[in-house]
């Protein structure tokens, strides 16, 4: 029941990529694009993601099981670190290189064209290097 669950809310979220134009990365890319001629279209995208996750995440911050009985594993973090700079600067350069990031870029395997499958490839070497690299550090640290 909880893989068919997974599965049912990530298609359901892929499609909401495709309809709202999300897997377009000239969709994005118009979104970034302050000094030519802005699209604001993924704003309003992203302020819908916003409110909906505010409403799901004040649900979820009283409980301590999810729907399907699962353990919930919520963020404790609150602090803005150097990796959390770090990380959100590589984030949106890439993204605003590429016009893609993770999910959109994932749903958008499904149309076959090379740009999603390079910058799928490109993303999954980073998460390797990236786990690589704490392995290393964690082995130095013990």
């Amino acid at each position: 029941m909880h893989i068919l669950m997974a599965f049912a809310v990530g298609l359901l979220f892929g499609i909401g990529l495709i309809v709202s134009g999300m897997t377009d990365p000239s969709k994005v890319l118009g979104f970034l694009d302050l000094a030519g001629s802005w699209d604001p279209s993924l704003a309003f995208v992203m302020a819908g993601a916003i409110l909906v996750g505010l409403v799901a995440f004040r649900f979820a911050k009283g409980r301590t099981r999810s729907l399907l009985g699962e353990e919930m594993h919520l963020p404790s973090a609150s602090h803005i670190d150097r990796r959390l700079v770090l990380g959100g600067l590589a984030f949106g350069a890439g993204w605003g290189l590429a016009g893609f990031c993770p999910s959109p870029a994932l749903a958008s395997l499904a149309s076959g064209g090379a740009k999603p499958l390079i910058f799928t490839a490109a993303m999954l070497a980073g998460m390797a290097i990236f786990e690589l690299l704490e392995w290393r550090a964690s082995r130095q640290a013990a």
